[in-house]
């Protein structure tokens, strides 16, 4: 007979670490506060535009380990689509100038000495500037953790200034760290790169779910648990968790309390329900919001599928079969201001850049006020293990210590990481 465990939390680390327990053999318990699962990767049908959209647009890559085995598992591996070489087009909105930047496949970067494939008015030195930022850092936290550079932002590390930090490597780190840059922590910097671009062009192609992030990441999970014994309980939020000497005896989600016994419990919630619920726990607690737009036109033909800006009020604009959509992230200065305004100002630049109508089509904002914690050395060392004092609770979630900024990729290893933790404690 199999034994049950309990995931609270139906995000993608929820899904993950539900996942990964099935194929362990336990029958699992999946619950979450909300009315539909994938969390901050959720999709709906929004009647303003009446379409499919998805809350915000989330890039992955590649040679991101952890989405590739996870979508191999649920069967989705095919939702997921892009451009067969590590391509990523850039145009600069006050001048109009529009480059590529190319990466050639293997680990070398010889690229970087190919005037084409290389930012403008760029020279090779400055790419080798980089090569701080390659070397490995320790875990956060702890005095030989600063010691060894652990606590150091990129801005200690490297010029956070030119043409190559402004035209590449500012966007692309804000969209993996939701941090301005210069703050960010190294570790976690030198993390993103090592996987991605220390591995060259075959880890770093740009892919995007298809047809949206719902379809890619969440309904395959829910149907491959569903056939693997597996059950879902939506808007059911934990109230409180009673624990006695070093476990959790008890879970109440309002109507009474729940005898857990031994069951592994695993919570992927957010950083601020968790520590509500969880004595002495520490955990993140500075966050980074994320604006998205969403307007119900078809692109241009020969629209590339997502176009880094430079100098404009739009940081990435991504092109789907039926609208366009924009992010904006460490968007703090944008969260509060008036939508239509910021639906104006957005999509200036969308009909700039790809010569559409100026006349605003149907539009969506999309805000999220904390959608990921602030990746600076400060806050990466107030991640927690996913093994917590009570043994027979445990943590998921991108907040938790990864050793990644708070991305896809970070959130499915923590619920690797999680189940393998209930694994280990369950022998």
């Amino acid at each position: 007979m199999s034994r049950k465990a309990r995931v609270i939390g139906a995000g993608m680390a929820g899904l993950s670490a539900a996942v990964q327990l099935t194929r362990a053999g336990f029958q699992v318990d999946l619950a979450d506060s909300a009315a539909q699962a994938g969390g901050r990767c959720r999709s709906y049908h929004d009647k303003q535009l009446d379409r499919v959209i998805d809350n915000g647009n989330h890039l992955v890559l590649s040679g991101n380990r952890a989405v590739c085995d996870y979508l191999a598992i649920i069967g989705a591996a095919d939702r997921l689509s892009g451009p067969e070489d590590a391509a990523f087009a850039f145009v600069d909105r006050k001048t109009g100038e529009r480059w590529t930047v190319r990466l050639n496949e293997g680990p070398v970067p010889w690229w970087i000495f190919a005037r084409s494939r290389r930012v403008p008015n760029t020279s090779v030195m400055d790419y080798l500037r980089l090569t701080p930022l390659l070397s490995p850092l320790p875990l956060a936290g702890g005095e030989k953790d600063k010691r060894e550079g652990g606590d150091q932002t990129v801005a200690d590390r490297i010029p956070t200034n030119g043409p190559l930090w402004d035209c590449l490597i500012d966007p692309i780190l804000l969209a993996a760290l939701n941090t301005t840059p210069a703050e960010g922590s190294a570790r976690l910097t030198t993390a993103v790169l090592r996987e991605s671009l220390g591995k060259g062009g075959r880890a770093m192609r740009p892919r995007i779910a298809e047809p949206t992030l719902a379809a890619a990441f969440v309904d395959p999970a829910l149907a491959w648990l569903e056939a693997h014994g597996g059950t879902l309980a939506l808007g059911t939020r934990l109230r409180a968790i009673r624990f006695e000497a070093d476990r959790v005896a008890a879970i109440d989600f309002g109507e009474g309390e729940v005898v857990v016994g031994d069951e592994p419990i695993i919570l992927a919630i957010p950083p601020w329900v968790a520590t509500s619920l969880v004595p002495g726990l520490t955990a993140p607690d500075d966050f980074r919001a994320i604006v998205n737009a969403h307007f119900a036109i078809a692109p241009p033909p020969g629209t590339p599928p997502m176009i880094g800006v430079i100098g404009g009020m739009a940081e990435w604009i991504f092109a789907f079969p039926d609208r366009i959509s924009i992010t904006v992230s460490a968007a703090d200065h944008l969260v509060d201001a008036d939508r239509a305004e910021l639906a104006a100002g957005f999509w200036a630049d969308i009909a700039a850049i790809h010569r559409l109508p100026a006349d605003l089509p149907p539009w969506q904002i999309v805000k999220e006020k904390r959608a990921t914690f602030a990746a600076t050395p400060e806050q990466d060392a107030k991640r927690p293990t996913a093994a917590t004092r009570w043994r027979n609770l445990f943590l998921a979630g991108d907040w938790t210590q990864t050793g990644l900024p708070a991305t896809i990729e970070g959130a499915l290893r923590s619920g690797e990481e999680a189940a393998r933790s209930a694994r280990r404690q369950a022998i």
